[in-house]
């Protein structure tokens, strides 16, 4: 039986890379987006869903299953990014960039998970970032709300392993997509303490999105992912360098680590 599955925000970048490569493979995939009217020739169904709303989560994750009888994997990638000097970025972007990070999967996988139960199998992998395992100057929120989803997918793993349900975190590095252009930048402020730092990390930021691999990567990844009747914990996905960030952050003493990131942002 061909596998079902659904992943949030597939209508571009990594997550449409992944749908079209499973797509491929035979399996069952239905994508989602907030406006799929407006995405032309998918090769897999997109159907709409906000992230930010439980109730679309929940009418859409009923949708599938009343399609197909199952739900197999589930893959969290709908996300945003966020920058700025955390003194200047609007409480109320902190909060809209946590609902679509953090408690949107939450909401998914809650929805997800009576039918895996009823199934006593599925796969969850929750799309999270390299920079959710360090606090990046000026990606202080994005830093946080990956973590975040990194620290309650541990959890979850251990709840549902029970019920043969497998959950496992895959964390990108710098991927050639458009999330540098669908971010809530902080603008930079003239004449404000961080005008000159935050800008020229915000050329930093963006040079490296630009330059990043091909999200194809990240789909071969997931797809081996899926193939694995025993998903590791923890996946890292990007250029060696981006990996060994975490590795050092483990081995080096805190303010070393610190200086470190400093040297490198030019701070």
């Amino acid at each position: 039986m061909n596998k079902v599955v659904l992943i949030t925000g597939a209508s571009s970048g990594i997550g449409k890379a992944i749908g079209e490569l499973l797509h491929q493979k035979g399996f069952v995939v239905y994508g989602t987006s907030r406006n799929p009217e407006k995405i032309a020739h998918s090769v897999f169904p997109l159907l709409s869903l906000e992230v930010k709303d439980p109730a679309s989560i929940q009418t859409t994750v009923a949708n599938v299953i009343a399609l197909s009888g199952r739900l197999d994997v589930v893959i969290n990638n709908a996300g945003v990014g966020i920058t700025g000097p955390l003194e200047e970025i609007p409480i109320q972007e902190i909060k809209i960039n946590f609902e679509t990070n953090f408690f949107g999967p939450i909401e998914v996988m809650k929805a997800v998970l009576p039918q895996m139960r009823l199934q006593k199998s599925g796969l969850i992998i929750n799309i999270t970032s390299i920079a959710g395992y360090m606090g990046l100057p000026y990606r202080s929120i994005y830093s946080a709300s990956k973590g975040a989803l990194e620290l309650v997918t541990e959890a979850l793993r251990m709840e549902v392993k029970p019920f043969g349900i497998s959950v496992t975190n895959v964390a990108p590095g710098d991927f050639a997509t458009n999330i540098a252009a669908g971010r809530f930048h902080t603008p930079v402020l003239a004449r404000s303490a961080y005008e000159v730092p935050y800008a020229h990390t915000l050329k930093m930021m963006d040079a490296h999105v630009d330059q990043g691999s091909s999200p194809s990567e990240m789909a071969t990844a997931i797809y081996d992912i899926i193939q694995n009747p025993n998903p590791k914990i923890h996946y890292k996905v990007g250029e060696t360098m981006q990996k060994l960030a975490i590795v050092l952050k483990r081995l080096l003493p805190d303010k070393i680590y610190e200086r470190m990131l400093m040297r490198h942002y030019k701070l």
